[in-house]
């Protein structure tokens, strides 16, 4: 008999097959979603616009926009954003 903490039910265990399941997830558009994230300055959007760097860089007059308080990611991010229900529905 498995002791307290030990053992149990099999989908107690994480696994790459069960990862998230549950958990909200961020949708696609929100800036930790498959698409938004590429246009922070880690994303390969974003990436590439920081080593651009003057006016595409986070803080410069284009790249601020994209931001989640500029006026395009602002944008994107209220109406696109946010997460989505439980893994498994």
């Amino acid at each position: 008999m498995p002791q307290p903490g030990q053992g149990g039910m099999a989908s107690a265990t994480k696994t790459p097959a069960n990862a998230g399941i549950g958990e909200d997830k961020p949708k696609a558009f929100d800036a930790q979603g498959a698409i938004g994230k590429q246009f922070t300055d880690k994303g390969a959007i974003g990436g590439t616009a920081a080593a651009i760097g003057g006016p595409l860089a986070k803080d410069g007059m284009v790249g601020k926009q994209f931001t989640t308080a500029g006026g395009i990611g602002g944008s994107v991010q209220n109406a696109m954003g946010g997460t989505k229900g439980p893994g498994n529905n």
